[in-house]
């Protein structure tokens, strides 16, 4: 049971704030009164009003408990149970960490096997881990290497006037998808970084109204939104999916996704059967 709550507007909490400030501010953000929680962590709401202004500590079930009714990410779970003086539960470690081999592994058998389409991996912030040897070929267009300079941001490079922009002929489309998609993962994680890229990307010149390319063709109408790249090959229709990990207990794992790239019609994929062919050799992963 969800009700009418205080607006989501509050300032993010930093690592020094208490448990009751982290916890305002998940409520708020997820749109709850005190009683929606209680009643949904089936805690007492006079508990969970004590726990909320400092007068009551929670015990590491109940941080996690009420983690787990917030739809809290790993990252901040771990920030709540810090802030309520336990240690945190997820750990964070880089890709190269040779405990994250297996799933490191995994990332690249699928962008290998994914050839001849595009596909790619990339973290918390969009920023590429890893790409097979077809996004290359896809970005030789763009216009400002800066945007192709590590850690390169996916989505800066999408939306940038200097990068694949102006190779989108459905930018209008693209464009309101990607912020769109960006939106809710602020909305998910609260995440300052991301809403400071958001805020970026929109400022970028957006289409004219007159310029909109149809948002799909044929039987695709109402279901996806593809993204119609120009190249030299000509145009090219894709459509993509998301894939992450099951169960993930690392902070990095959990926040890494694989996007991966599917021709949206037949002329598409003889196209990328074409560029395929021209590498010297069978796509290999390239990292940022």
């Amino acid at each position: 049971m969800r009700g009418m709550s205080t607006p989501s507007s509050a300032a993010v909490p930093n690592a020094t704030d208490p448990f009751g400030l982290h916890l305002r501010h998940w409520r708020h953000k997820r749109r709850l009164s005190q009683l929606d929680l209680a009643h949904e962590a089936a805690v007492s709401t006079r508990h969970l009003s004590c726990v909320e202004t400092g007068r009551a500590l929670p015990s590491r079930e109940m941080v996690l408990r009420l983690a787990e009714r917030l739809e809290v990410p790993p990252r901040e779970r771990n920030a709540l149970l810090v802030a309520a003086g336990f240690a945190p539960m997820y750990r964070q470690r880089s890709l190269d960490d040779p405990a994250l081999k297996a799933a490191r592994d995994a990332v690249e058998r699928l962008l290998q096997a994914h050839a001849p389409h595009p596909a790619l991996a990339v973290d918390r912030h969009w920023n590429l881990v890893a790409a097979n040897a077809m996004v290359p070929l896809l970005l030789a267009g763009v216009a400002d290497p800066t945007l192709l300079a590590a850690p390169v941001n996916v989505l800066r490079l999408s939306l940038h006037p200097g990068g694949l922009a102006p190779h989108i002929a459905n930018l209008a489309q693209w464009r309101a998808h990607l912020l769109e998609r960006l939106a809710r993962q602020v909305a998910a994680t609260g995440d300052a970084q991301l809403a400071a890229l958001r805020q970026e990307l929109a400022a970028y010149p957006a289409p004219s109204a007159g310029s909109a390319h149809p948002v799909v063709d044929g039987e695709l109408a109402g279901v996806l939104v593809p993204l119609h790249l120009n190249t030299p090959r000509g145009l090219l229709r894709l459509v993509s999916t998301t894939t992450v990990f099951g169960t993930p207990v690392d902070i990095t794992l959990q926040e890494l996704a694989v996007e991966s790239f599917f021709p949206a019609d037949t002329t598409t994929a003889a196209a990328l059967v074409d560029l395929h062919a021209s590498l010297p050799q069978g796509p290999s992963v390239a990292g940022a």
